[in-house]
């Protein structure tokens, strides 16, 4: 298959390495032969892959993202491949400077600003917003299914419960704004003193920017209260930001839940130390 698409993009590369974070799509860095780095990115869906295509198509020139040199649509045996150029630097991580948490939150901020086209009908990036609250419960209620057996079953019921409870004391949702729906570190690009840009767009929608903030705070902000004071300066220079302290205790209880199910359907075995990880949060959550 993959030769298959190095012959469609007319690619030789005098070196490939398979990207090992990255969970909804086959990703190889390929060295060219001048030396050039670039990436050939195989979503595992169609729908993953269409998302992705409408996503590059919208933020170009808007969000600072890689450009897509080349796609492919696929055909019955493959459901599309992109050729993409390299962000220059590595994924961010809680050692990163308050200057760069500043530019975190601009970026993020940019991209929440960028609202439906009125004049463009998508067929991959849904529009959530009119019904965001049924989204999030359809989202949590489907990995409930497989959370069930997992959990014992006064912590499940609890769960439930409080899934219920918390749902209710939700502000208004703020939007409808263009949601990445996995912003984490790994996915934000840092290139010493500057962020350079964000990649992945599978699970991208238009929804409420409510839902965007939880791995960004989990897996980055929460270390450092200068790093999350900076973020937020950042991101308020650009569109006003909601109150994270009435939201947040939902979506990281939320994530922890859904992080679970999520365990489950890629494998307990190969993804143990972060299903550990989330159980631990959400008995944390469920003792408050």
């Amino acid at each position: 298959m993959v030769d298959r698409i190095m012959r469609q993009f007319g690619l030789q590369a005098s070196a490939m390495h398979e990207v090992e974070d990255s969970h909804s799509s086959t990703v190889y860095r390929c060295t060219l032969p001048e030396g050039e780095n670039v990436f050939l990115k195989i979503p595992f869906t169609k729908l993953k892959f269409q998302r992705e295509l409408e996503a590059y198509e919208m933020l170009k020139g808007r969000v600072a993202v890689p450009e897509m040199l080349e796609y492919w649509p696929g055909d019955e045996d493959c459901p599309g491949a992109f050729l993409l150029s390299e962000l220059k630097g590595k994924p961010l991580t809680s050692a990163a400077a308050p200057s760069i948490a500043f530019q975190v939150g601009v970026l993020q901020a940019e991209m929440h600003a960028i609202r439906p086209p009125a004049e463009q009908v998508l067929t991959g990036i849904k529009n959530e917003f009119p019904d965001w609250s049924h989204f999030i419960e359809q989202q949590f209620y489907s990995f409930a299914e497989d959370v069930k057996g997992i959990l014992d079953e006064q912590l499940y019921k609890k769960s439930i419960e409080k899934f219920e409870k918390m749902r209710q004391q939700l502000p208004s949702p703020d939007g409808p704004s263009f949601v990445h729906m996995d912003f984490r570190p790994a996915n934000i690009i840092v290139d010493h003193d500057q962020v350079t840009g964000i990649i992945d767009f599978e699970s991208v929608r238009f929804g409420s920017t409510e839902g965007d903030f939880t791995k960004l705070y989990r897996d980055f902000l929460s270390y450092d209260e200068s790093l999350y004071h900076a973020y937020q300066e950042g991101y308020k220079s650009i569109r006003p930001l909601i109150d994270l302290e009435r939201v947040l205790p939902f979506y990281q209880f939320v994530d922890a839940f859904n992080s679970i199910g999520w365990c489950k359907r890629r494998g307990i075995e190969k993804n143990a130390l972060f299903l550990e990880e989330n159980l631990s949060r959400l008995k944390n959550w469920l003792s408050y």
